[in-house]
């Protein structure tokens, strides 16, 4: 089965893979963020699309979701590994840890989030109670465990709007729903994928500590150097996913 990445802040290129072709497909809700790369790695075929764009610009709430899913799914795509960079919020999610989320809480709003409004889709009420793949979720945390990096299995990934970062009262209330870390992105990329049949699961690097989780200011510094340690473990893991992706 063919495997994507969706790559996030800082992951907008994937120079590992021998690409073979790049497609920029018309979907009916337009192109996707950026032209899709179709390589080899790992003696695997691999699918890539940065979600940001080319040039990382393209803002959570400005990114074309639908045409994103849509184009991977109208080649084939049946496995999809997003990768979002994250603020951590519990104790144990400081910065360059990677979590694979098991659950979802979405604040975001005014993103168009659905296939499934009766055009061209028929209305259809998803079972989204566990939002990601468990069968993904469990390869990737396998292959975590086999490249020795230090993983949490599991934490719920609350998404918000962005692109401002958030308060430390919304922070406050994000924990007391339960939330673990925080990003932009994950929905309704997950929810798009669980419409179309596509296995989706998520990797997650903390790159700096939620608003009022640390003394420290959050800087694009802060957020830069962690995602330049982080992205190497990250790019491990994927690898190592890859080996065993079919």
């Amino acid at each position: 089965m063919k495997t994507a990445i969706i790559g996030g802040s800082g992951l907008n290129k994937f120079p590992e893979i021998n690409m073979i072709d790049e497609i920029f497909p018309d979907t009916p809700w337009g192109k996707p963020s950026a032209p899709i790369e179709i390589g080899i790695l790992n003696k695997t075929e691999i699918i890539f699309l940065p979600r940001h764009g080319e040039d990382n610009r393209i803002a959570p709430h400005k990114i074309n979701y639908k045409a994103n899913i849509w184009a991977l799914h109208e080649i084939n795509v049946r496995n999809i590994i997003s990768v979002s960079v994250v603020g951590g919020i519990t104790k144990s999610m400081s910065p360059n840890n990677i979590i694979i989320p098991d659950q979802i809480i979405d604040y975001t709003y005014n993103r168009d989030h659905t296939f499934s409004d009766g055009d061209p889709m028929d209305v259809e009420h998803i079972d989204f109670s566990n939002p990601y793949s468990e069968i993904l979720r469990k390869k990737l945390i396998d292959s975590a465990r086999v490249k020795k990096l230090k993983i949490h299995p599991k934490g719920t990934y609350g998404i918000t709007q962005g692109p401002r970062l958030e308060t430390a009262a919304e922070i406050l209330r994000l924990e007391n729903d339960g939330c673990n870390i925080v990003g932009m992105t994950g929905m309704p990329e997950a929810s798009l994928a669980r419409e179309l049949k596509i296995n989706y699961a998520c990797c997650c690097l903390v790159v700096n500590w939620a608003a009022g989780k640390s003394t420290l200011p959050i800087t694009s510094e802060i957020i830069q150097r962690n995602l330049e340690g982080g992205l190497y473990n990250i790019l491990l893991l994927i690898n190592e996913f890859l080996l065993n992706a079919n």
